[in-house]
């Protein structure tokens, strides 16, 4: 019953702020588009569709079950101890998302892992619909690393949850392409991701890309030296240097991608 109702709420979430953050876009673009947004647009969402249905019907299930089960029995370093609810999820929030930071950093340090990561980067610019645009290979790979990092730490379903639906929101919004005020960026970045700091992290310079790793919380990056923040946004190029070309970044292209040479 649960895995049904988490299935819903992700569902609506997830198509709910896509719709969202698309009328924002069309609202409040930070920029024009420098190639065809429809050829992106069904790139990404054939993408994102192909990656849903594998991952429902591998993973979705496990991660849930590990969840439930270890609350049952009362695993897990969140269990050694009697805690609130609260704190129960708080803390499953923060470590999980410290761990997708550095989830995220070792995808572009490990040649390997960024065979598949450059799937995700090659887009030639962001946007609501790149926040889903990843291999199905490196979302196996973070599933099977997810449902260990749940049953090692011992959290319960509502706060794996309530991550999932946090991650979903920080990530559509951050790779928004949305002119928010500068005064809303810099209170938001304190903590969190705004889409400046993100729209560093997909440029096509190397030293640039590989800074600001944060999804839902930006300390991450602070604490551990990998923010950067004076960077002229109107600069920036989005984009992998060797993927310039629309043309060679359809959906079936990207499949193979991480079986092409390696790029950085």
């Amino acid at each position: 019953m649960f895995n049904m109702t988490e299935s819903i709420i992700r569902l609506l979430l997830f198509w709910g702020g896509i719709i969202f953050f698309l009328i924002l876009e069309l609202l409040f673009p930070y920029r024009a588009s420098s190639v065809s947004r429809v050829k992106r647009w069904v790139n990404n969402l054939a993408l994102t569709l192909f990656n849903s249905f594998l991952l429902n019907l591998v993973f979705s299930a496990a991660i849930v079950s590990t969840a439930t089960y270890v609350q049952v029995h009362e695993l897990g370093v969140l269990n050694l101890v009697k805690i609130p609810m609260w704190l129960n999820i708080l803390l499953t929030v923060a470590f999980m998302d410290f761990m997708l930071y550095v989830w995220h950093l070792l995808n572009h340090e490990i040649p390997f892992l960024w065979r598949f990561h450059r799937i995700h980067h090659s887009d030639l610019n962001i946007d609501v619909s790149s926040a889903t645009r990843f291999h199905i290979g490196e979302l196996a790979i973070s599933s099977v690393i997810k449902i260990s990092i749940i049953f090692f730490l011992g959290a319960s379903p509502v706060g794996v949850l309530i991550f999932e639906c946090a991650i979903v929101f920080c990530a559509q919004f951050h790779h928004g392409r949305l002119k928010v005020p500068k005064w809303i960026e810099t209170i938001y970045w304190v903590l969190f991701v705004p889409p400046s700091m993100h729209r560093i992290h997909h440029s096509v310079v190397i030293r640039e890309r590989d800074t600001n790793y944060g999804t839902i919380f930006s300390f991450w990056d602070r604490l551990l030296g990998t923010l950067l923040k004076d960077v002229d946004q109107d600069r920036i190029r989005i984009g992998v240097g060797a993927y310039r070309d629309p043309d060679k970044l359809h959906f079936h292209q990207l499949l193979t991608m991480p079986f092409a040479r390696p790029i950085r």
